[in-house]
């Protein structure tokens, strides 16, 4: 349960720093009032956040509503944990973590 609290807290800080990279992304693009190779950068990141942002949405919102609750968060983190734990021991090293792609589908759709 433990490890399992842990996974979600490591999630729950990717989507707040993909957050902040898009709200820097963003106040960097309006305070430029030329266009610029930095700016262009900022956006094609903030671009590529949106996109991996929506991925993960679809992939854990089940009901389809455009939102993601407790309980579809919980169960796809589940379903995520049971794919990467390869040999089914209820643990993650580094090994089963670095062989696999996190949020391949989370055993849904």
């Amino acid at each position: 349960m433990t490890r399992k609290i842990v996974l979600i807290a490591a999630l729950v800080g990717a989507f707040i720093a993909v957050g902040i990279r898009m709200e820097t992304a963003v106040a960097a693009r309006a305070q430029s009032s030329a266009p610029d190779k930095t700016a262009t950068i900022n956006e094609k990141k903030l671009s590529e956040g949106e996109a991996y942002a929506k991925q993960i949405l679809t992939l854990m919102d089940r009901d389809q509503s455009g939102k993601v609750s407790k309980a579809e968060f919980t169960a796809f983190m589940e379903a995520e944990f049971q794919r990467l734990d390869v040999n089914k021991d209820g643990e993650l090293d580094v090994k089963e973590l670095t062989q696999t792609r996190l949020f391949r589908g989370g055993g849904h759709r």
